[in-house]
Protein backbone atom coordinates (compact mmCIF):
# COMPACT_ATOMS: atom_id res chain seq x y z
CA UNK A 1 0.00 0.00 0.00
CA UNK A 2 1.57 3.30 -1.05
CA UNK A 3 1.56 6.49 1.05
CA UNK A 4 -1.00 8.10 -1.25
CA UNK A 5 -3.51 5.30 -0.83
CA UNK A 6 -6.26 5.47 1.74
CA UNK A 7 -9.16 3.29 2.74
CA UNK A 8 -12.13 4.18 0.49
CA UNK A 9 -15.09 5.13 2.64
CA UNK A 10 -13.16 4.99 5.93
CA UNK A 11 -14.10 8.46 7.12
CA UNK A 12 -17.77 7.96 6.33
CA UNK A 13 -17.84 4.57 8.06
CA UNK A 14 -16.21 5.90 11.23
CA UNK A 15 -19.05 8.41 11.48
CA UNK A 16 -21.68 5.66 11.47
CA UNK A 17 -23.04 4.10 14.68
CA UNK A 18 -21.48 0.76 13.72
CA UNK A 19 -18.10 2.33 13.01
CA UNK A 20 -18.10 4.12 16.36
CA UNK A 21 -19.14 0.90 18.12
CA UNK A 22 -16.29 -1.09 16.58
CA UNK A 23 -13.70 1.62 17.21
CA UNK A 24 -14.77 2.00 20.84
CA UNK A 25 -14.22 -1.71 21.49
CA UNK A 26 -10.87 -1.80 19.68
CA UNK A 27 -9.48 1.31 21.34
CA UNK A 28 -10.43 0.01 24.79
CA UNK A 29 -8.87 -3.38 24.11
CA UNK A 30 -5.66 -2.00 22.63
CA UNK A 31 -5.39 0.53 25.46
CA UNK A 32 -5.29 -2.38 27.91
CA UNK A 33 -2.58 -4.14 25.88
CA UNK A 34 -0.16 -1.27 25.22
CA UNK A 35 -0.30 0.47 28.59
CA UNK A 36 2.33 -1.86 30.10
CA UNK A 37 4.57 -2.23 27.04
CA UNK A 38 7.77 -0.30 27.66
CA UNK A 39 10.54 0.95 25.41
CA UNK A 40 11.44 4.08 23.48
CA UNK A 41 9.70 4.11 20.08
CA UNK A 42 6.11 3.16 19.22
CA UNK A 43 4.44 3.43 15.81
CA UNK A 44 0.84 3.12 14.69
CA UNK A 45 0.51 2.17 11.03
CA UNK A 46 -2.68 3.38 9.38
CA UNK A 47 -6.06 4.60 10.57
CA UNK A 48 -4.85 7.97 11.92
CA UNK A 49 -8.43 8.89 12.80
CA UNK A 50 -8.07 6.84 16.00
CA UNK A 51 -5.23 7.06 18.51
CA UNK A 52 -4.29 3.51 19.43
CA UNK A 53 -1.13 4.62 21.27
CA UNK A 54 -2.77 7.02 23.71
CA UNK A 55 -2.39 4.65 26.69
CA UNK A 56 1.24 3.82 25.99
CA UNK A 57 3.99 5.68 27.88
CA UNK A 58 6.93 5.47 25.49
CA UNK A 59 8.66 8.83 24.92
CA UNK A 60 8.28 8.68 21.12
CA UNK A 61 4.87 7.71 19.74
CA UNK A 62 3.78 8.58 16.23
CA UNK A 63 1.48 7.56 13.39
CA UNK A 64 2.71 6.50 9.97
CA UNK A 65 0.97 5.80 6.69
CA UNK A 66 -1.24 8.12 4.67
CA UNK A 67 -3.40 11.08 5.64
CA UNK A 68 -3.02 12.97 8.92
CA UNK A 69 0.20 11.28 10.04
CA UNK A 70 3.65 12.32 11.23
CA UNK A 71 5.47 9.98 8.80
CA UNK A 72 4.31 9.01 5.32
CA UNK A 73 5.06 5.36 4.80
CA UNK A 74 4.63 2.49 2.41
CA UNK A 75 3.59 -0.42 4.62
CA UNK A 76 5.47 -2.89 2.43
CA UNK A 77 8.74 -0.89 2.72
CA UNK A 78 8.73 0.92 6.04
CA UNK A 79 11.07 3.94 6.31
CA UNK A 80 12.57 2.79 9.62
CA UNK A 81 15.91 1.21 10.42
CA UNK A 82 16.08 -2.45 11.34
CA UNK A 83 15.55 -3.19 15.03
CA UNK A 84 14.58 0.40 15.81
CA UNK A 85 11.01 0.13 17.15
CA UNK A 86 9.69 -1.34 20.38
CA UNK A 87 5.98 -1.43 19.48
CA UNK A 88 4.04 -1.47 16.21
CA UNK A 89 0.24 -1.29 16.10
CA UNK A 90 -1.54 -2.42 12.92
CA UNK A 91 -5.23 -1.43 12.99
CA UNK A 92 -6.94 -3.03 9.96
CA UNK A 93 -3.89 -2.75 7.72
CA UNK A 94 -3.38 -6.36 6.69
CA UNK A 95 -6.84 -7.03 5.23
CA UNK A 96 -6.52 -4.00 2.93
CA UNK A 97 -2.87 -4.46 1.93
CA UNK A 98 -1.93 -5.87 -1.47
CA UNK A 99 0.70 -8.10 0.18
CA UNK A 100 -0.13 -8.54 3.87
CA UNK A 101 2.66 -11.05 4.47
CA UNK A 102 5.22 -8.53 3.21
CA UNK A 103 3.81 -5.98 5.64
CA UNK A 104 4.39 -8.41 8.50
CA UNK A 105 7.93 -9.08 7.26
CA UNK A 106 8.61 -5.36 7.42
CA UNK A 107 7.19 -5.19 10.93
CA UNK A 108 9.50 -8.03 11.98
CA UNK A 109 12.46 -6.22 10.45
CA UNK A 110 11.93 -2.90 12.23
CA UNK A 111 11.10 -4.37 15.65
CA UNK A 112 13.81 -4.87 18.23
CA UNK A 113 14.22 -8.36 19.72
CA UNK A 114 11.42 -8.81 22.26
CA UNK A 115 9.51 -6.02 20.50
CA UNK A 116 5.72 -6.09 20.37
CA UNK A 117 3.14 -6.02 17.59
CA UNK A 118 -0.60 -5.52 18.07
CA UNK A 119 -2.91 -6.37 15.15
CA UNK A 120 -6.59 -5.52 14.75
CA UNK A 121 -8.60 -7.16 11.99
CA UNK A 122 -12.04 -8.18 10.76
CA UNK A 123 -12.98 -11.81 11.31
CA UNK A 124 -14.13 -13.66 8.16
CA UNK A 125 -15.87 -16.31 10.30
CA UNK A 126 -18.38 -13.97 11.92
CA UNK A 127 -21.56 -12.08 11.18
CA UNK A 128 -19.34 -9.28 9.90
CA UNK A 129 -17.76 -11.78 7.53
CA UNK A 130 -21.21 -12.81 6.32
CA UNK A 131 -22.08 -9.16 5.68
CA UNK A 132 -18.87 -8.82 3.66
CA UNK A 133 -19.87 -11.73 1.41
CA UNK A 134 -23.29 -10.22 0.81
CA UNK A 135 -22.01 -6.69 0.19
CA UNK A 136 -18.75 -7.46 -1.57
CA UNK A 137 -19.67 -5.78 -4.83
CA UNK A 138 -20.66 -2.44 -3.29
CA UNK A 139 -17.01 -1.58 -2.55
CA UNK A 140 -17.71 0.40 0.62
CA UNK A 141 -15.39 0.26 3.60
CA UNK A 142 -14.95 -2.10 5.38
CA UNK A 143 -16.72 -4.73 3.28
CA UNK A 144 -14.30 -4.75 0.32
CA UNK A 145 -11.30 -6.01 2.30
CA UNK A 146 -9.73 -9.46 2.19
CA UNK A 147 -10.50 -10.57 5.73
CA UNK A 148 -7.85 -12.77 7.36
CA UNK A 149 -8.62 -15.34 10.02
CA UNK A 150 -6.94 -15.36 13.41
CA UNK A 151 -5.40 -18.73 12.60
CA UNK A 152 -3.80 -17.43 9.41
CA UNK A 153 -2.37 -14.39 11.19
CA UNK A 154 -0.95 -16.59 13.94
CA UNK A 155 0.60 -18.95 11.35
CA UNK A 156 2.28 -16.03 9.60
CA UNK A 157 3.55 -14.68 12.90
CA UNK A 158 4.98 -18.07 13.83
CA UNK A 159 6.84 -18.27 10.49
CA UNK A 160 8.45 -14.93 11.34
CA UNK A 161 9.49 -16.17 14.80
CA UNK A 162 6.87 -14.23 16.70
CA UNK A 163 5.41 -15.72 19.83
CA UNK A 164 1.66 -15.16 19.92
CA UNK A 165 0.41 -13.68 23.15
CA UNK A 166 -3.11 -12.75 24.09
CA UNK A 167 -6.00 -12.35 21.67
CA UNK A 168 -9.58 -11.18 22.00
CA UNK A 169 -12.71 -10.94 19.86
CA UNK A 170 -15.49 -8.40 20.08
CA UNK A 171 -18.57 -7.04 18.32
CA UNK A 172 -20.56 -10.28 18.03
CA UNK A 173 -23.77 -8.65 16.82
CA UNK A 174 -24.83 -8.45 13.18
CA UNK A 175 -23.39 -5.53 11.21
CA UNK A 176 -26.44 -3.30 11.69
CA UNK A 177 -26.18 0.40 10.96
CA UNK A 178 -28.85 1.93 13.21
CA UNK A 179 -27.98 2.90 16.76
CA UNK A 180 -31.27 1.57 18.10
CA UNK A 181 -30.43 -1.93 16.86
CA UNK A 182 -26.90 -1.71 18.23
CA UNK A 183 -28.37 -0.86 21.62
CA UNK A 184 -30.90 -3.68 21.45
CA UNK A 185 -28.34 -6.25 20.35
CA UNK A 186 -25.79 -5.33 22.99
CA UNK A 187 -26.62 -8.55 24.81
CA UNK A 188 -25.08 -10.49 21.91
CA UNK A 189 -21.72 -8.84 22.57
CA UNK A 190 -21.80 -9.78 26.24
CA UNK A 191 -22.98 -13.33 25.58
CA UNK A 192 -20.64 -13.88 22.65
CA UNK A 193 -17.54 -13.00 24.64
CA UNK A 194 -18.45 -15.77 27.07
CA UNK A 195 -20.03 -18.48 24.91
CA UNK A 196 -18.60 -17.94 21.42
CA UNK A 197 -15.26 -16.15 21.88
CA UNK A 198 -13.95 -16.88 18.38
CA UNK A 199 -17.01 -15.49 16.59
CA UNK A 200 -16.55 -11.76 17.12
CA UNK A 201 -16.68 -9.45 14.12
CA UNK A 202 -13.27 -8.00 15.00
CA UNK A 203 -10.22 -9.33 16.80
CA UNK A 204 -7.04 -8.02 18.41
CA UNK A 205 -3.85 -10.12 18.51
CA UNK A 206 -0.70 -9.38 20.50
CA UNK A 207 2.64 -11.02 19.66
CA UNK A 208 6.30 -10.69 20.67
CA UNK A 209 9.32 -10.94 18.38
CA UNK A 210 11.59 -13.72 19.59
CA UNK A 211 15.21 -14.18 18.52
CA UNK A 212 16.56 -17.71 18.84
CA UNK A 213 19.55 -18.00 21.14
CA UNK A 214 19.20 -14.48 22.47
CA UNK A 215 19.50 -14.01 26.22
CA UNK A 216 18.48 -10.80 27.91
CA UNK A 217 21.37 -9.35 29.97
CA UNK A 218 20.36 -8.22 33.43
CA UNK A 219 21.91 -5.13 35.03
CA UNK A 220 24.92 -5.87 37.23
CA UNK A 221 23.09 -4.91 40.41
CA UNK A 222 20.21 -7.20 39.46
CA UNK A 223 22.56 -10.14 38.91
CA UNK A 224 24.14 -9.65 42.33
CA UNK A 225 20.77 -9.39 44.04
CA UNK A 226 19.53 -12.51 42.29
CA UNK A 227 22.73 -14.41 43.16
CA UNK A 228 22.28 -13.54 46.82
CA UNK A 229 18.65 -14.61 46.69
CA UNK A 230 19.56 -17.96 45.15
CA UNK A 231 22.55 -18.69 47.42
CA UNK A 232 22.04 -21.67 49.78
CA UNK A 233 21.44 -20.79 53.38
CA UNK A 234 24.04 -22.36 55.70
CA UNK A 235 22.96 -22.63 59.29
CA UNK A 236 25.33 -23.73 62.08
CA UNK A 237 24.07 -26.13 64.69
CA UNK A 238 26.50 -26.10 67.61
CA UNK A 239 30.28 -26.45 67.45
CA UNK A 240 31.72 -29.18 65.27
CA UNK A 241 34.12 -30.53 67.92
CA UNK A 242 31.51 -30.63 70.65
CA UNK A 243 28.36 -31.88 68.90
CA UNK A 244 29.74 -33.75 65.89
CA UNK A 245 33.22 -35.09 66.80
CA UNK A 246 35.32 -36.11 63.84
CA UNK A 247 35.84 -39.86 63.63
CA UNK A 248 39.38 -41.13 63.59
CA UNK A 249 40.73 -43.55 61.05
CA UNK A 250 40.61 -46.31 63.59
CA UNK A 251 36.94 -45.65 64.36
CA UNK A 252 36.09 -45.78 60.67
CA UNK A 253 37.65 -49.25 60.33
CA UNK A 254 34.49 -50.87 61.72
CA UNK A 255 36.12 -51.69 65.06
CA UNK A 256 39.04 -53.50 63.48
CA UNK A 257 42.03 -53.94 65.83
Amino acid sequence: MSPTESFPGLHAWLDTPLGRHVMAWEVARIDALVTDIFGYNAVQLGMPEADFLRANRMPLRFRAGAGDVQVEADYAALPFAAASLDLVVLPHVLEFAANPHQVLREVERVLVPEGHVVIAGFNPFSLFGLRRRLARECGDYPWHGQYLSVRRIRDWLALLSFEAGSQASGCFMPAVEQQKWIDRLGLMDRAGARWWPIGGGVYVIHAIKRVQGMRLIMPKWDRKARARALAPLIQKVGGPSRDFPRKTTEENDFGRD
